[in-house]
């Protein structure tokens, strides 16, 4: 009885008819947009400092970006393959238009997030100068070209996420997913929630700058104010 439940339509009233097409194009883009994308971002929020890792004495620990910068490019390989595969597949519902532009939304706001990172600047910092013959870098130094980076990849990241989710809710819907599909993403996204809220709570959301470079307040990123919300900078001098 339970799983006869479980298996029903979200919508008894309608009928769940999906081709292949668009199943494979759902579950690639629930891989990318509710486990990679998340993942990632909860991976460079809050393991910057890593929990063993002896700062300041140990800096730069590239673990965070790494993992970061991996789920997030197989989020955008996920999206673009389950874009091409519906590329030219008719509207299946009234619902389905709102599902297309929000979508759309979404994948013009992940190529520009991953257009941003590929011009963000130079680095910088004491571990450059064997490399490049300097220390400064637009990281190091804070330019204004780091900082708009940093602004926009920051608030649109998770203008992104939130598209992302209300997209296939209604994806979901236009189709009639089953209720375990339903229920399956919401207790994930309640997992995802709770280890948002514990480990911000808990101040694990250290700035980058800091986690890079130290807490010495005359570097030049240190006198200048974090960039984003919540973003802890703690000083052990």
């Amino acid at each position: 009885m339970l799983f006869e439940w479980l298996a029903t339509s979200i919508d008894p009233a309608r009928a769940h008819m999906i081709t292949a097409e668009i199943s494979w194009h759902a579950r690639l883009m629930i891989v990318a947009w509710s486990f990679c994308i998340p993942l990632g971002i909860i991976s460079a929020r809050f393991f910057k400092i890593m929990p063993r890792q002896d700062w300041p004495n140990e800096l730069d620990n590239r673990t965070w970006w790494l993992s970061h910068l991996i789920l997030q490019y197989l989020g955008g390989a996920f999206t673009l393959v389950a874009l091409w595969i519906i590329w030219d597949f008719a509207k299946i519902s009234e619902a389905s238009s709102w599902h297309t532009w929000l979508g759309w939304i979404v994948v013009i706001l992940c190529l520009a997030q991953f257009l941003a990172g590929w011009f963000r600047g130079t680095k910088g910092g004491p571990s450059e100068v064997s490399r490049t013959g300097t220390i400064r870098g637009d990281h190091y130094d804070m330019t204004p070209r780091r900082n708009l980076f940093e602004y926009f990849h920051k608030s649109a990241g998770y203008i992104c996420l939130l598209t992302s989710f209300i997209t296939t809710a209604i994806g979901l819907w236009s189709v009639n997913a089953p209720r375990w599909m339903w229920i399956a993403l919401a207790i994930w996204w309640l997992f995802i929630i709770v280890i948002f809220v514990v480990l911000q709570r808990a101040g694990k959301t250290y700035d980058t700058y800091q986690a890079l470079w130290g807490d010495d307040p005359e570097l030049p990123g240190n006198r200048k104010k974090p960039i984003g919300i919540g973003i802890s900078r703690v000083n052990k001098q």
